[in-house]
């Protein structure tokens, strides 16, 4: 049986990561031809020529069956190259569009609220900021977030309006046009834990409890928070499916936060990383991944 072609583009810098070795380790227990592809090794061209339109270090190239497009930041570069492997008939884990809604908090927070996903009360901050009308719409402590983020990279807990003035006041010093803010409610029953729940293929394929340390408000496994597996009810099924399927995203790492007796979806993330949850669950997330392409590629998951 001739073996399944799948590339995954990403950045050369993570070429040796967990996730990347993880890929390969399954990959080389089944019928899959793996190849790791960074944006600046592609060039194309727009032709009718379409098989030969995709050039990769100078050469043309068998294209892939499947593309899984992981990167942390989404430059036009590399949207227009998956656009154009779309184009060109390639499956891709995840569209284009998806992974480009994704990439903003606030796109993705605008769309799970207009399906009645519950949120954060977040708000798209204006500069310069009217300190009295946030105060009006939010109470201390309050969450500030970058527009673009991962791995609880630019998120920040302001718990007065003291230190909300400093920070909006060092970041206005930077006069840096791409720095975007949202402001959100922070949720005290969810203080320093929070839910990350995988879904592919719009099946939840389970779950771990993320624990802040040291007294920490976020709880990032990469910014040194404790895991374990954690049983999906109904509602966490729901939420998480959901928001996976509205944002359009094949792969899904969904953030859910605990609001009392209920949830809060906190963002939607499309490249999640998997170290903390393979750790805590035991579940196999490239196998589960692969299983899906084979079916996608009208094979079968076995």
């Amino acid at each position: 049986m001739k073996p399944i072609k799948i590339w995954i583009l990403e950045r050369k810098s993570d070429f040796n990561s967990y996730t990347t070795k993880r890929f390969y380790e399954v990959a080389g227990n089944a019928n899959i031809e793996l190849k790791l592809v960074a944006p600046e090794e592609l060039d194309l061209i727009v032709t009718k020529e379409d098989k030969k339109s995709i050039i990769y270090n100078g050469n043309i190239i068998e294209l892939p069956d499947c593309l899984i497009p992981r990167i942390g930041t989404v430059t036009y570069y590399a949207l227009a190259i998956i656009r154009h492997f779309e184009r060109l008939g390639v499956f891709i884990l995840n569209p284009s569009q998806s992974m480009e809604t994704a990439k903003d908090k606030l796109s993705t927070l605008q769309l799970l609220s207009s399906n009645n996903i519950p949120i954060p009360k977040t708000m798209l901050a204006k500069f310069p900021l009217n300190t009295s009308f946030v105060e009006k719409e939010f109470s201390y402590p309050l969450i500030i977030k970058t527009v673009i983020g991962s791995k609880g990279r630019g998120v920040f807990l302001v718990e007065n309006r003291n230190k909300l003035n400093d920070l909006v006041n060092l970041l206005e010093i930077s006069k840096d046009p791409k720095t975007n803010l949202i402001l959100q409610e922070f949720i005290s029953s969810s203080k320093g834990r929070d839910i990350r729940v995988i879904v592919i293929g719009g099946r939840a394929i389970g779950a771990m409890l993320r624990t802040a340390s040291d007294d920490n408000f976020k709880a990032n496994y990469s910014a040194g928070g404790e895991v374990i597996s954690y049983e999906i009810n109904p509602t966490i099924e729901w939420l998480s499916v959901e928001s996976a399927r509205i944002v359009g995203l094949d792969i899904a790492g969904v953030d859910i936060l605990f609001d009392q007796n209920s949830y809060k979806v906190c963002e939607v993330n499309s490249y999640p990383g998997f170290e903390g949850f393979e750790k805590a669950t035991q579940i196999n997330i490239p196998e589960e991944i692969f299983k899906y392409i084979f079916v996608r590629l009208g094979g079968t998951s076995s």
